[in-house]
């Protein structure tokens, strides 16, 4: 629509950035930010009945898996990196399910697709859903208020309807047509049945109910944690892919469970970024961020050729090593603490020549040993939540269990087959991740929880966020407000059918003689990818002077901040 009004620009702010979408929501007591407004809203809810930053991300999740199923649901997995004020510590939980036990290395290869890797649809491609657990296991640590009373909210927009939002309607279209016509999926009447009204997804505007979900939601709130992975929504599961001849089983579910994890992090000119390791690409955000600290990125200016071609060379190392190096860690010997160390990234940068793109970057080799929902919630005693949850590629895997109203998910995708890779498939493996939550101390006080949602787009949109607010002093909104650019390729399993160098997209608000000057250096500039966007940004940074939330949502998306 907005083709049709070539002459009409963005209008004028007194104050701020002039590119910035709207100034960041400040707020005393709590915040919120999600990528719906209304999760935003049932998130505050919670934080002004009583209820802790946890209870406000738990409610938030599950409405986010009502009304924007293109990127969240019961289907899926999740991460979480909490600040605990009590403890005055970061915890990390990893909610990451595991591949079925029943679908051995011979049977899955068998059905690998001329590019190496397995479909992205179909009972091959699902893996355990982890995101249920997590929750229960994040409440029973930082919750306060009954999980009954966290879902209500989303069982009443499910079962009374919701109002859909543009972003999400166009997502929802495109992702629906994609996944029942993309592949082998064995069954898709279910899908069409829970997704669509006579075939057609719904429109921008429309109210749309989800029953089934709603049953499902109220089911977890009686049962608890033990009515998803134990009881009639584990049996259901496992016949219904019995049925379609999958593999994912009850017993898969029952068997599994998530985990605390120690959190990784490094410095940056005076801040201590955290990330979850293991099998996510968190540790790509570190690398990128030790890279560029022995450049004088401040001096190069913000959007300017020289500092978007550093960071574009720093994401080609980094993910070289993350698609090489990058696994469940109870498989392979983890290779983190050797990717993220300064000396390790000293030799690396060694590498990068400021006048050429380079065509390729080989993985290191260290010692021997999408689509997405990120939310983001802060409560008056401190505490900071910052949570990730995601269904994976498109909706998920295209299979919607009996009267159940969610999709499992397809993150069995991820999955290598190249023999002796770190990534190997294995039968209760978990596979690599890209779904990343970030937070930020300051001399080991909380200053900023954040993610970027986004596939391969989140380790590098997050270092363009950090870079905007650490070298260049921008506000919270203005960070995520500022045009980026995205790396496709070049040594990942994203885009394996792209050269080797990979090719790179900008925003329109870059300037045109960036464009040229990159193009110079070498670099390929594709045209800009639309639907998969440039990532979806929500923060919250604590000032540490008036101890205020300053709470940010991404322009891009349909979300809200919120603060009280």
């Amino acid at each position: 629509m907005t083709s049709s009004w070539p002459q009409v620009g963005r209008g004028d702010r007194i104050v701020g950035a002039p590119f910035a979408g709207r100034a960041a929501v400040m707020a005393r007591s709590g915040a919120a930010a999600t990528s719906q407004p209304l999760a935003t809203q049932v998130a505050l809810d919670v934080l002004k009945s009583g209820g802790t930053a946890m209870d406000a991300a738990i409610a938030a999740n599950a409405v986010l898996g009502v009304v924007e199923p293109t990127g969240a649901g019961l289907g899926g997995d999740l991460f979480a990196i909490v600040w605990d004020p009590k403890t005055r510590r970061l915890h990390g939980y990893n909610g990451s399910g595991r591949s079925p036990r029943s679908l051995d290395h011979d049977t899955a290869k068998a059905r690998v697709q001329p590019n190496g890797y397995l479909p992205k649809v179909g009972a091959v491609s699902v893996s355990t859903p982890g995101a249920v657990d997590g929750w229960f296991a994040l409440h029973e640590r930082f919750g306060r208020k009954p999980v009954s009373d966290l879902l209500a909210p989303a069982i009443d927009y499910a079962r009374e309807g919701f109002v859909l939002t543009p972003l999400i309607a166009a997502y929802w279209r495109t992702y629906l047509r994609n996944v029942l016509n993309s592949g082998p999926v064995e069954e898709t009447a279910n899908a069409l049945a829970t997704y669509a009204r006579d075939g057609v997804p719904p429109r921008a505007g429309e109210v749309w109910r989800n029953p089934d979900l709603a049953a499902t939601y109220e089911r977890l709130g009686r049962e608890g944690r033990d009515g998803f992975y134990l009881g009639e929504t584990a049996r259901i599961i496992g016949a219904y892919m019995a049925r379609i001849g999958g593999w994912l089983s009850a017993e898969d579910l029952s068997a599994h469970r998530g985990e605390w994890v120690e959190l990784l992090s490094t410095t940056y000119r005076g801040h201590e970024v955290w990330q979850i390791g293991g099998n996510t690409q968190g540790v790509a955000v570190l690398q990128m961020l030790n890279l560029m600290e022995g450049f004088d990125v401040a001096a190069m200016g913000a959007g300017s050729a020289d500092l978007t071609h550093l960071m574009i060379e720093a994401k080609k190392i980094a993910y070289a090593d993350r698609a090489r190096h990058l696994s469940d860690a109870r498989f392979t010997p983890s290779a983190d603490l050797h990717l993220i160390s300064k000396a390790y990234a000293a030799a690396r940068a060694d590498e990068i020549r400021m006048d050429r793109a380079g065509d390729a970057y080989e993985a290191g080799a260290p010692p021997a040993r999408a689509d997405t929902v990120y939310l983001t919630t802060a409560d008056r005693d401190g505490m900071m939540v910052s949570l990730i949850q995601s269904n994976y590629f498109l909706m998920g895997s295209g299979l919607v269990p009996d009267g159940l109203g969610f999709m499992l998910q397809n993150r069995g995708a991820m999955f290598s087959f190249e023999r002796g890779h770190a990534n190997l498939y294995a039968p209760g493996k978990r596979p690599m991740h890209t779904i990343i939550p970030g937070f930020v101390t300051r001399g080991g006080e909380p200053w900023l929880s954040f993610g970027v949602m986004g596939g391969a787009m989140q380790a590098q949109g997050q270092v363009q966020v950090l870079s905007n607010l650490i070298d260049f002093d921008m506000g919270v909104q203005e960070a995520g407000d500022a045009a980026r650019w995205q790396h496709y390729g070049s040594g990942t399993a994203d885009d394996p059918a792209l050269p080797v160098d990979g090719e790179v997209t900008l925003e329109t608000g870059f300037d045109p003689a960036v464009v040229q000057a990159l193009r110079a250096r070498g670099h390929r500039i594709a045209p800009s990818r639309a639907l998969s966007g440039y990532g979806g940004y929500q923060a919250i940074l604590r000032d540490p002077s008036t101890q205020a939330w300053h709470a940010a949502s991404e322009m891009r998306f349909d979300g809200m901040a919120g603060g009280y």
